[in-house]
């Protein structure tokens, strides 16, 4: 199968002896696959094939596609590619999850049975080294986007995903890359601040689940955050997007290793620790 991804980027440096630890669990999202982003998806595979293999379950927390139109999209060689790839992955015993996100919320479950994960919902509560961790995409954090909301409350309603998927699939493509279009028109738009994560909405989750951490990724604005709430101590994670096709390459990951310890990865795999167990 010839897809256009072959060979060898600059990201694709780690083998047996550069993997990081076996790790409990892996975090990664935005990744923003696309046929003519070849090195980010090189990248990814990497990432599959040296490090995700090593651990015992790998979150997959949106955006994995640049875009997806539905299922019936299987049939593309890239997306095939893709899907097979994490499922080497599973096939190698690691457990694979999927929170969507807003560039792929029409991922279903002819797409999670060919790549052998599961799909959670948005957010997400698991126990994870000691630590009670809420994990989301993070685009229902930014509530001062209410244009944004607005629009992620219609997409994600069944009765209008059933209107859309009945649609041709080239139809579907075109509507989509004319809502991309109007996406970018509209961030240029609004401030950094409003497309953030908020604050409260923040605080909210993290008060709703009783959780000590959270993981997300949406904003491309990777970083650790701690605050006090109630009493207790939390951390948010906030995850990297990923380009290798353009200069500086970007991208990443998260890792909990058995003790409990979280640390923040690059492209090759080198680790730092953001918090100790």
């Amino acid at each position: 199968m010839d897809t256009g991804v072959t060979g060898t980027s600059a990201t694709d440096v780690a083998d047996e002896q550069t993997a990081q630890p076996r790790s409990l669990a892996l975090f990664a999202s935005d990744i923003h696959l696309h046929p003519a982003l070849p090195k980010t998806t090189q990248a990814f595979f990497s990432f599959l094939n040296h490090h995700a293999c090593r651990t015992e379950r790998l979150y997959l927390l949106g955006d994995l596609f640049e875009f997806w139109a539905g299922d019936d999209d299987l049939q593309t060689p890239f997306n095939q590619q893709v899907a097979s790839e994490i499922r080497k992955a599973a096939d190698a015993g690691v457990a694979v999850f999927w929170i969507a996100g807003n560039r792929d919320f029409l991922i279903g479950e002819k797409f999670a049975s060919e790549a052998k994960l599961t799909l959670l919902p948005d957010p997400f509560v698991a126990l994870i080294g000691k630590h009670e961790v809420v994990l989301t995409h993070g685009d229902a954090l930014c509530t001062d986007d209410t244009s944004y909301l607005k629009f992620r409350s219609q997409v994600r309603n069944q009765a209008w995903q059933d209107a859309f998927l009945s649609k041709p699939l080239d139809e579907r493509k075109s509507i989509i890359e004319g809502m991309r279009t109007d996406s970018k028109k509209s961030q240029r738009m609004k401030s950094s601040e409003i497309m953030d994560a908020s604050t409260q909405a923040i605080a909210d989750l993290f008060h709703e689940t009783k959780a000590s951490v959270m993981i997300h990724g949406h904003t491309h604005r990777p970083a650790k955050h701690s605050i006090e709430l109630e009493g207790q101590q939390c951390h948010r994670f906030v995850l990297p997007d990923w380009d290798c096709d353009t200069l500086p390459e970007r991208g990443g990951w998260i890792g909990v290793d058995l003790a409990g310890t979280i640390s923040r990865y690059d492209l090759a795999g080198q680790g730092t620790v953001e918090l100790q167990a």
